[in-house]
């Protein structure tokens, strides 16, 4: 029997978890990449003896990667090596504020008592309470697709006990009254594309997959990691084709064919799109009826804003800096409404600076730092802008604000320097308006509202990624093809040889077995995903 042939649109990290567990379950699979790296948003550029990783840079939740690594019979040790971070993050206000935010439970409430007393208990509480939607909306749910109406109501109960209705930001503030601790509590968020003001409460669950998890980050950057996964894949027999764009995926009696690209077409037995949901459809499928109709209907949902980042190395080094540092611009709600709601690109900011060379010296030359700083903007559906012309402007006007309240000096001391805009997000990474983080994470953009798993008409098109089921961030997009792979372990049972379903993995964990892998029960393994 010969082994079905699997081909995966994209190499990020959804893209390459879903093509491991194939290619570990038996699976003749190849992953198409347009870039001439694999990695997706992971990027990394180089220049005059400087890394950057283009993004993602915060690791959490080990487990689910090495869990990768298992279903194969490796480690992930033997291939990348991941160090904590600590503090997760630095979080700095204008007015002088600092707070360090780590897994430390005891300095976290002697610093939540500085700021305010009465806020140490109420903290104690929101972290209960986080641990509670992480249990409901990550461990058991996480990895479930949703498939049909049923799917959703059948959570319903849980969802409206745990106040999913409900913000994050008007969550956190149940418990939480200090202005500076309600921001520090509800940011992480915007770590998946959402704001605190109208995303579900749902992602407050962030907070407690960091505390139990620890935040990670891989030596070599997180390239490094990206070359780990795809080192593993090829071990496993896996095909690579990079510089290669699929241009269509090719259908016959409504099922996915073959893939164009411009050297020819190949056959396949099933597609999973790691691809934009909306390029997808769009683009690759339009000339299926289905298709454009559910591209319209994705193009009109709420997309995530974009970002603006600035990638820079410096001749010199900064003494005192955290791996990650969170600034808070003079606004914080009505920031977020310019950005999400009314499309205006503000004259204050708030920003995230990445500076990996805090714990790994090896991605600048030995006097320098390796940076970049990002700022949320709004996406291009909501905000017309020039990024070509304006792009150098509004870099300038962040580097200047930096060099000003907290790196002096940085503007002589920059050697290399490079920007991403929204426009950059439409034109490399096929992203609908320019959206950092595909479809905005509210609730009625959540689980059986996002793109499915799989696509209702089309049964052997299947996706993985930010614009599905459980959303962005690393846990989701890996947690997406775990999903995801379990539906088609499921549709393709009989063609898997027995010899391949019997067992690649060495964990001796039942979910990661393709036989009995049903997407169809919850599963409550949390051994299998916390470290």
């Amino acid at each position: 029997m010969t082994k079905p042939r699997a081909a995966v649109i994209g190499s990020g990290f959804g893209g390459l978890a879903a093509a491991i567990r194939l290619q570990a379950a038996g699976f003749a699979t190849t992953i198409y990449e347009r870039r001439d790296q694999l990695g997706g948003r992971a990027y990394v550029y180089r220049d005059a003896g400087f890394t950057f990783d283009a993004g993602p840079t915060v690791i959490t939740d080990p487990a689910c990667l090495s869990d990768l690594f298992e279903v194969a019979g490796r480690r992930m040790e033997d291939y990348v090596t991941l160090a904590p971070v600590t503090p997760f993050y630095r979080l700095l206000w204008e007015d002088g504020t600092r707070f360090d935010y780590s897994n430390d439970t005891a300095s976290l409430l002697e610093q939540i008592g500085r700021l305010s007393p009465a806020d140490r208990k109420g903290y104690e509480d929101f972290l209960a309470y986080t641990a509670q939607v992480y249990e409901e909306g990550y461990v058991k749910l996480g990895h479930v697709p949703f498939l049909d109406w049923w799917s959703m109501m059948r959570v319903a109960p849980q969802l409206m006990r745990l106040k999913a209705y409900r913000t994050v930001y008007s969550m956190v503030s149940r418990f939480i009254k200090e202005p500076h601790l309600r921001q520090a509590f509800s940011f992480h968020s915007l770590l998946v594309g959402g704001s605190p003001f109208r995303s579900s409460s749902i992602y407050t669950l962030i907070h407690f997959l960091e505390r139990q998890g620890g935040v990670h980050f891989p030596m070599g950057g997180t390239g490094a990691l990206v070359r780990g996964l795809g080192k593993l894949f090829e071990d496993l027999g896996g095909k690579i084709r990079l510089s290669l764009p699929a241009r269509r995926l090719l259908m016959r009696a409504g099922r996915v064919v073959g893939v164009e690209t411009d050297r020819g077409q190949d056959e396949v037995d099933l597609a999973v799109s790691n691809a934009d949901v909306v390029h997808t459809y769009r683009d690759l499928l339009g000339q299926e009826p289905t298709a454009r109709a559910t591209a319209r209907k994705l193009a009109g949902m709420d997309h995530s804003m974009s970002l603006f980042v600035v990638y820079f190395g410096t001749r010199k080094k900064f003494p005192g800096l955290a791996h990650h540092t969170v600034i808070f611009g003079p606004r914080y709600r009505e920031l977020l409404k310019d950005i999400f709601d009314r499309g205006v690109l503000a004259d204050d900011f708030s920003l995230y600076l990445h500076a990996p060379t805090v714990t790994d010296p090896s991605l600048a030359p030995p006097d320098g730092e390796a940076f970049y700083v990002l700022s949320p903007v709004p996406h291009l559906g909501k905000l017309k802008m020039n990024w070509a012309v304006e792009g150098p402007t509004y870099a300038d006007k962040i580097l200047t604000y930096l060099e000003s309240r907290y790196l002096p000096g940085l503007k002589e001391s920059i050697v290399t320097q490079k920007i991403f805009t929204p426009q950059d997000f439409k034109t490399e990474l096929n992203a609908h308006w320019g959206s950092a983080f595909s479809l905005e994470p509210t609730l009625r953009q959540s689980a059986y509202f996002r793109a499915h798993n799989r696509d209702a008409h089309i049964k052997n098109l299947y996706f993985v990624g930010a614009g599905t089921h459980p959303g962005a961030g690393i846990p989701g997009v890996v947690g997406s093809a775990r999903a995801t792979a379990g539906l088609i372990f499921e549709d393709f049972a009989k063609r898997l040889p027995n010899a391949v379903i019997a067992s690649p993995a060495k964990a001796g964990r039942g979910d990661l077995i393709p036989e009995i892998a049903s997407s169809k029960t919850p599963r409550n393994d949390r051994g299998a995903l916390v470290s």
